[in-house]
């Protein structure tokens, strides 16, 4: 079963990241379903969150997604090569997102393959945000795709206890002011070989 709006809708979004270790992530692309299990997640809270493409309720073409209704899937191009994949949480004109940063491969794992240019699973087939989305099949044209359709959703999983859940700061935000660089707003599933690298 779908997650439904009413699970992306809340106000939290720590909390929501944290819901989302365990769910399903699925993908039906160019013909291929494809299934995964989300490990890794990073929250962006914005208009305060100076890492978010959305700080200070800034609306760029790029940032305009932010400001969708929650379940809607926010996918932008890092660095002009990577395509990743964010969830859009809370309410319209309330700029959350969730970013996911690793999966564990479950179903469609010879499509995933294909898509790597790999011949055998090994840890960097989804750890990691860039790559997982090659591997699920999702381009920059999914972005604002409504995750209640056909196209990508979630389904429920086993919910992950606290006590597995690692939470560090997030990655890569260079010159990030102080505090938003540090926010231990970074999630992961304490054991899974499939989270993005460990040296963060």
């Amino acid at each position: 079963m779908k997650l439904p709006r009413s699970f992306y809708l809340r106000e939290d979004p720590l909390e929501i990241s944290k819901d989302l270790l365990g769910t399903y992530l699925h993908t039906q692309i160019d013909g291929h379903h494809c299934v995964s299990k989300i490990v890794e997640t990073e929250a962006y809270i914005a208009p305060e969150d100076q890492a978010s493409h959305a700080k200070n309720m800034k609306k760029t073409p790029r940032s305009m997604t932010f400001y969708k209704e929650g379940g809607t899937a926010y996918v932008y191009t890092c660095y002009g090569v990577f395509q990743l994949f964010n969830i859009i949480t809370n309410a319209i004109e309330v700029p959350h997102a969730i970013l996911i940063r690793g999966v564990e491969p479950i179903e469609g794992i010879d499509v995933m393959l294909k898509r790597r240019g790999m011949d055998m699973v090994k840890r960097n087939l989804t750890a990691g945000p860039g790559i997982l989305s090659i591997a699920m099949g999702i381009r920059k044209h999914h972005n604002e795709t409504d995750l209640l359709g056909d196209t990508i959703w979630l389904e429920k999983g086993s919910r992950i206890p606290e006590q597995n859940i690692i939470a560090s700061q997030r990655v890569g935000l260079g010159t990030c002011p102080e505090p938003w660089k540090s926010k231990p707003w970074r999630f992961r599933v304490k054991g899974s070989k499939w989270t993005s690298p460990q040296k963060y």
